[in-house]
């Protein structure tokens, strides 16, 4: 995994890590992709200037910087026209928990017309917005856990401890095991999010698509935090993805730096659910 020794401002100001972005979220790349929320540009001593083509153009001093290209350059030329709203390129709709669409000033709450949701305009996908109590407690973490042998790896993870969710799994059929087949199913049957109940852990390329690497705030999450309050900036959160080499691990994606590694599925993590297709 990335070390982490190295500052948070440097991962996320620094000119080579906005370089280094460019290739991967540019305008040239499918549309189903979010831009990667970097709309500062740096001239040839790393320091923070306008951008423009003699600093970051073909033939700029640091060319082709990722702060000049895709949905954030547009946005930030006001030439982008959005869906909803959000932070630089990002195009994201507040979803009520009775499935309606609610306007942007829309307020987190429990009943059917308060938000619950966010929709990524851009990828298509819908994410549940944590909240601090109930099932869906940004502070419950889980180990990792699936039956399903297609997507498993041939090794289903750990079945969980009773005592790193709350109690929001107790009842039966989850019987205190708190991991994230349990989460999701808990979710799906309660009658859902949203109105809906085909929630499900994200791969790691949809959890990435929230990164913000934009954000310059140390004590922050890099996603944008008017549409996902309640993100954990600390802890790893889980997806769906076992690792390749090593099926005893699972990626994840950080948000306090905004990069992946992975984990033992013996871990405790939290866990961010999604549905839809990119």
């Amino acid at each position: 995994m990335t070390d982490t020794s190295t500052s948070r401002s440097d991962h996320r100001l620094g000119f080579f890590a906005s370089v280094l972005i460019a290739p991967f979220f540019s305008a040239a790349n499918a549309a189903s992709l979010n831009d990667s929320g970097v709309t500062q540009c740096y001239d040839a001593n790393n320091a923070p200037v306008t951008c423009s083509a003699a600093v970051g153009g073909d033939s700029g001093v640091n060319p082709r910087q990722d702060a000049r290209y895709g949905r954030d350059a547009a946005a930030l030329a006001s030439q982008l026209t959005k869906v909803g709203a959000g932070s630089a390129g990002f195009d994201y709709t507040k979803i009520a928990n009775n499935g309606s669409t609610l306007a942007a000033t829309a307020a987190l709450g429990a009943n059917p017309s308060d938000w619950a949701c966010t929709k990524d305009n851009v990828t298509g996908l819908t994410w549940e917005v944590k909240t601090t109590s109930g099932l869906r407690n940004k502070s419950h973490y889980y180990t990792w856990y699936s039956t399903n042998s297609a997507t498993n790896g041939s090794n289903p993870g750990l079945v969980g401890f009773t005592s790193t969710c709350g109690g929001s799994l107790d009842a039966a059929p989850y019987n205190g095991l708190c991991n994230t087949e349990n989460y999701v199913a808990a979710v799906n049957a309660s009658g859902g999010v949203c109105g809906a109940t085909d929630w499900r852990l994200p791969t790691i390329r949809e959890l990435r698509t929230l990164v913000h690497s934009g954000i310059t705030d140390p004590s922050a999450a890099s996603i944008d935090a008017a549409y996902f309050p309640n993100t954990n900036a600390d802890v790893y959160f889980w997806t769906n993805t076992t690792d390749a080499f090593d099926t005893s691990k699972v990626r994840m994606l950080w948000f306090y730096f905004g990069y992946t590694g992975k984990q033992l599925k013996t871990s405790l993590f939290t866990a961010i659910l999604v549905r839809g297709a990119m």
